[in-house]
C-alpha cells in the first residue's frame, strides 16, 4: 500500500510542484488548503487574498488529479501566531511570524488535520532538505539547507523538533527555483507564473503600523537622534567592537557585558521629530521616520517602549547599528539535534544567522546558567530582540533561539 502524504497546497508554484514530485515518487497524494486569516485590515490591496489562493490550489489538484480539501485554522493561527506577534511588538520586540507559523501551524495544527485524512506524512514547498541518521536504535532527523542557496528556507524551520521532522517531507529541496518554474510550465499548472507570496505568513504584505493598530494603541512620542562625537553627547555608549572570536574561556560577567545593548536616554541626543508609537518600530529600520534635513538615511538604533522614545542614527555605518553579540534565555534555546545539545559551561563554534537571507556568520556559542551567549567574529548589524538566531554546522541546522537582547 502506498504511503499517504498530505501536501499543504498554498496556491503557489512551490507547493504545486512539490505535489507533482510526490506523485512521481509513488506517494498517494492529498491536497489540503489552509485558510488562516480573514481580516484585511492593513493589507495592501495589490496582494491576492486567500480566495485567490484557494482557487489556484483547486486548479492544481484538478490538473494533477488528486483529492483536495480545505481546513479553517484561523482560530489557531490568531491565538498561536498573531496574538504572539502583538504581544511581542507591544514589548518593543520584533517577532518572526514565519518561523512561528511553521512551528505552531504547518507542522502542528495542520499535521493534526493531515492525520485525520489518513496522512502518513506532511509535505510543504519549502526549499530545504531532510536526511536521516541512524544512531543505535534511534533515528535522528537532520534539517539541511536547500540546493538553491538563493531560496534556502531552512531558517524558517529552525524551531521544528524531531517529532515534527519525522513526519515531514520537502520534495523540492533538491531543486532550484528556476527548475521549479520550468516544471510547472511544462505541466501547464495554473501557478507556473504566479508571483511568490510576500509579507506575513498567510496574511500577506501589510502596512505594519495599520495592522498592529488592531490591538496596539497609537501614541505620539519623540524621535531622538544620537550623534557620535558631538560636544555634550555621551559617546561611551559606543564601546569599540573588535573583530575576531573571543577566548573560549570567558566569564559570564564578561559575556553579559559584551552582549548588552547600547543604553540611550534624552541626554544622549536631541529631539528631531515625533512618531506614533515606539512599538511600531524595529532595530535597523530605515523607513517610516518622516524626518528630513539629513544627508544620509536615518536608522532606528534603539527603542524604549516604556518612555515611548525611538532613537535613531544617521547613515548605514552609524556605530549604534552594530553589536558584538547577543543573548538567548535558557528557556528559549531550542535544539533540533537534541543529541548535540550543549551542556552548561561548554562553548562551541557554529555558523549563525540572525535573519532570513543573511549570509552565515562565524560565531562562538557559550552555554551558561542563564542561557546562551553568542559572540560573532565580525560585528553584526541590526540585532533585534524577538527575532530568531539559528546555528548551523556545514549545511545542517542544529538549533535556534529567540534573541532576548
Amino acid at each position: 500500500m502506498n504511503k499517504k502524504v498530505v501536501v499543504g497546497l498554498s496556491g503557489g508554484v512551490d507547493s504545486s510542484v512539490a505535489a507533482w514530485v510526490l506523485k512521481e515518487q509513488g506517494y498517494d497524494v492529498i491536497g489540503l488548503f489552509m485558510k488562516n486569516w480573514h481580516n484585511t485590515t492593513g493589507l495592501l490591496q495589490s496582494d491576492c487574498h486567500w480566495e485567490d489562493d484557494l482557487m489556484f490550489a483547486e486548479m492544481v489538484a484538478r490538473k494533477l488529479d488528486f483529492p483536495f480539501y480545505q481546513v479553517d485554522l484561523s482560530n489557531e493561527y490568531r491565538q498561536r501566531v498573531v496574538d504572539y506577534m502583538f504581544a511581542e511588538y507591544e514589548k518593543g520586540r520584533t517577532p518572526n511570524p514565519d518561523v512561528l507559523c511553521n512551528r505552531e501551524i504547518k507542522f502542528d495544527s495542520f499535521a493534526v488535520e493531515a492525520r485525520k485524512l489518513g496522512g502518513d506524512f506532511v509535505a510543504t514547498g519549502h526549499y530545504c532538505r531532510k536526511k536521516e541518521k541512524v544512531s543505535g536504535n534511534n533515528t535522528i532527523y537532520r534539517l539541511l539547507t536547500g540546493k538553491d542557496k538563493n531560496k534556502d528556507q531552512s531558517y524558517f524551520l529552525c524551531q521544528l523538533n524531531q517529532e515534527q521532522l519525522a513526519n515531514a517531507l520537502f520534495p523540492i529541496g533538491n531543486l532550484t527555483k528556476p527548475e521549479v518554474r520550468e516544471i510547472a510550465n511544462k505541466l501547464g499548472l495554473a501557478t507556473a507564473l504566479r508571483k511568490d507570496s510576500q509579507g506575513i505568513c498567510f496574511v500577506g504584505k501589510v502596512h505594519l503600523p495599520t495592522f498592529l493598530q488592531q490591538k496596539l494603541e497609537a501614541k505620539k512620542g519623540n524621535i531622538v537622534e544620537i550623534v557620535e562625537g558631538v560636544e555634550g553627547v555621551e559617546t561611551s555608549c559606543f564601546p569599540e567592537i573588535t573583530e575576531g572570536l573571543p577566548e573560549k574561556e570567558v566569564s559570564e560577567k564578561s559575556l553579559s557585558e559584551m552582549t548588552e545593548p547600547f543604553k540611550y536616554d534624552l541626554s544622549s541626543g536631541q529631539i528631531i521629530g515625533t512618531h506614533n508609537g515606539a512599538h511600531f518600530f524595529t532595530i535597523g529600520q530605515r523607513k517610516g521616520m518622516n524626518v528630513g534635513g539629513h544627508k544620509e538615511a536615518l536608522f532606528v538604533i534603539g527603542i524604549d517602549v516604556e518612555k515611548n522614545i525611538v532613537y535613531v542614527g544617521e547613515g548605514q555605518f552609524h556605530p549604534g547599528l552594530n553589536r558584538k553579540g547577543l543573548f538567548i534565555r535558557k528557556n528559549e534555546v531550542h535544539w533540533i539535534r537534541t543529541d548535540l545539545r550543549m551542556e552548561e559551561g561548554e562553548n562551541r563554534d557554529y555558523m549563525v544567522r540572525i535573519r532570513y537571507r543573511q549570509q552565515l556568520q562565524e560565531a562562538r556559542l557559550y552555554c551558561r546558567e542563564k542561557g546562551m551567549f553568542i559572540l560573532f567574529d565580525k560585528p553584526q548589524r541590526g540585532i533585534a530582540p524577538g527575532q530568531f538566531a539559528a546555528w548551523y554546522q556545514d549545511d545542517e541546522v542544529i538549533g535556534s533561539g529567540v534573541i532576548d537582547r
